[in-house]
Formats: structure tokens, sequence, C-alpha cells
């Protein structure tokens, strides 16, 4: 779709005041770092989600206009559809095509609709948000790094088909340019990639190792949190001994896979359909290729696809995850967040719209 003129996305506040019954809280879908989600509801029927921005953004109107422009021309099947916004005064709006069965997380995490989601389904989700990753990366205009990959943001239409959603984060690039560096770091804890939490450094292989991270996620049904195992607090990725107190624990990824148990980690609900086994303790392998330490040895997009898709292609062996705690002997751009983090799981920005500022 071209979109040539601005103006044909404009939408009057009132009238998305009048589709959200006066942003009213029935209608309330949620509440993020750049404000609060509501679902609305045009005259001829159309339902639409409105993503009502905090007021102290610092961003001017034509950098706002640019910014809608740039995000609506990005048309892929799992990409959220951008459908206009709203400019009025201090308001800002953005309005987004409504999608039935909301987040991932709240479909993985949760004891019931989790029984939904066998791995047939898990790994349609998996591979639609790869390449949704991808096309952000390597296949639009420009070269697109989401800097907040995770389960919430990833919503399900009425078929069970993930789009990626929330790019309040996301940076854009020439296709030439393949890193950025960055004094504010944004993200969400137990998701960022250890060199960008730590130093601000973050390139398309952020967005991977966070992916690496959602697709261990979705195969343990296990949440990015501390779990006690006996007397050892377990992560996801390295399954190390470290201090009860650190914000980003997880799992047994990494022991399970070097010691050949696999299975053991995988969600109990998928083991239902034993002939799957090999598929998830496959996807387990990519995910801890996506995880790992040095970010040269991750893969991009391009081939954690095709892994995806050619189950004959030998994968390496993956080394050791990343791992870190944030301490506070780390930079002070790290101990800044820290201080403004509302939960484990809260993404962490204090600007009210996203950065995506060519370079």
């Amino acid at each position: 779709m071209e979109i040539d003129n601005i103006e044909s996305l404009k939408y009057n506040f009132s009238t998305l005041r009048g589709a959200t019954n006066n942003f009213s809280e029935d209608n309330k879908l949620g509440q993020g770092g750049f404000g609060a989600v509501y679902k609305g509801k045009f005259g001829d029927g159309c339902e639409i989600a409105v993503k009502r921005l905090s007021t102290d953004s610092r961003q001017g109107d034509i950098e706002f206009k640019n910014e809608v422009l740039l995000v609506a021309k990005l048309q892929h099947r799992n990409l959220v559809r951008l459908l206009g916004f709203s400019l009025e005064g201090s308001e800002r709006l953005l309005i987004y095509e409504f999608l039935h069965n909301e987040s991932l997380d709240k479909f993985i995490f949760d004891p019931i609709k989790r029984t939904l989601l066998n791995w047939q389904k898990r790994f349609t989700i998996i591979k639609g948000i790869a390449k949704g990753l991808l096309y952000l990366h390597e296949d639009s205009r420009l070269r697109i790094i989401h800097r907040d990959m995770k389960a919430s943001n990833v919503l399900l239409d009425v078929e069970m088909n993930p789009k990626i959603a929330d790019f309040g984060m996301a940076r854009l690039f020439n296709p030439e340019e393949t890193q950025g560096n960055t004094s504010r770091i944004v993200g969400t804890y137990g998701y960022m990639a250890p060199e960008y939490a730590r130093y601000g450094h973050f390139s398309v292989k952020s967005d991977v190792y966070s992916f690496g991270v959602l697709v261990l996620e979705m195969t343990t049904g296990q949440k990015n949190q501390c779990f006690r195992n006996g007397e050892n607090i377990e992560h996801l990725l390295s399954f190390v001994s470290i201090d009860p107190t650190t914000i980003n624990s997880k799992m047994l990824a990494w022991k399970s896979w070097r010691n050949n148990t696999t299975t053991n980690m995988i969600d109990p609900i998928l083991k239902m359909g034993t002939d799957s086994l090999s598929n998830i303790t496959r996807c387990i392998h990519i995910g801890l290729l996506c995880v790992q330490e040095n970010v040269s040895d991750r893969p991009t997009m391009s081939l954690v696809v095709l892994m995806f898709n050619s189950p004959s292609l030998s994968l390496p062996v993956p080394s050791k995850p990343a791992f870190f705690s944030f301490d506070p002997e780390y930079s002070s751009s790290t101990k800044s967040i820290r201080s403004k983090q509302r939960s484990s799981h809260s993404s962490l920005n204090d600007v009210s719209i996203s950065e995506i500022v060519p370079r």
C-alpha cells in the first residue's frame, strides 16, 4: 500500500473519543509505558484499538506525522497494521487494527488458555514471529530494530496468527547500517541482550536474542522470572546459581540441553503429542543459538527462518548462553533504568512515543 498524503491517515479526536465511549475504563485493553490502549468501534461497525499516548511527549507534530507515515508503510501479515492517527493539542493517538485474541502472553502463561496452544499452533506462531522480524530487519524499505520483542508485544488474530506490535521503542536505520549505540536503555528486563543492557549497544542481533528467549518460553511454558530448584535459583538460559535478589532469573534450558535431558524442560502439555518432541527439541536448540553471549555467534533472522523451514539442515552447537544480573557496578545507564523499573516485565522508557528516527 502506498501512502502519499499523511492527511489521509488523520482522524478527528472527537471521532475517536466517541468510538471509545470517551476512553471509558470498560473499553480499556491495557496500560503500557507509552499510555493506555482502548477498544473502539466506528459507526460502520469496524473495531479498532486506540493507543492514547502520554501527554509529556517531547516529539514535535512534524516528527510525529513522519513517524506515523513510516510505520503505516510497514505491510506484512505478521505485523499489526496501523490504520491512522489523531493529533490535536496535546493529544496524540494511534489507531491500529483490533485483534480479538489479545497478546501471546495471555495464552502461554495462563493455566487454562495454554491448553489451546498445541505444538502445531505454537510452532506456527514462532515461525510467524520470525518472518515478521525478518521483514523488519531485511525486507522492509529501511532496517528496523524492534528493541522490545516479547510475548506481550505479539498479538493474535482470530485464527491465532501472530502479529508483532508496539513499535514505541523501535529504531530505524538505512539498509547499510547494522548497529547503533544509546545512553538511554529501553526495553524489558529478561529479554534484553546483555551487550545492550550493559553498554547500550544494539543491532538486529539484539532482536535475535529477545526472539530466542521468546522461543524458550513457548517451548517450556515458563515465564521469564525467578523460580527455585532446591537450594538454587535457576535461569532459563544458563542454569547457574545466582543471587536470589536478581531481577533477571529463569529456568534451566542450557543445562538440560547440554546433558541431553531437554525433554525434561518441555511444557508438559506439549508432550501429549510425542511425535513432535524432536521438532520441539530442535526449536529449543535454535532458541539457544539465538541467546549466545557472542553477538557474532547468533544467527540472523534469515538463517533462523531457514532453520525452521529446513528440518534436515544441521545446526551448530550453541555456546553457553548470555547471562548477567543488573549489578550496581554496571554502567550508570543501567543503574538509571533500574531505578525506573516498575516490574520485571514492564517496558522501560521515559518517552511517550517511539524513537523511529532515520540516521
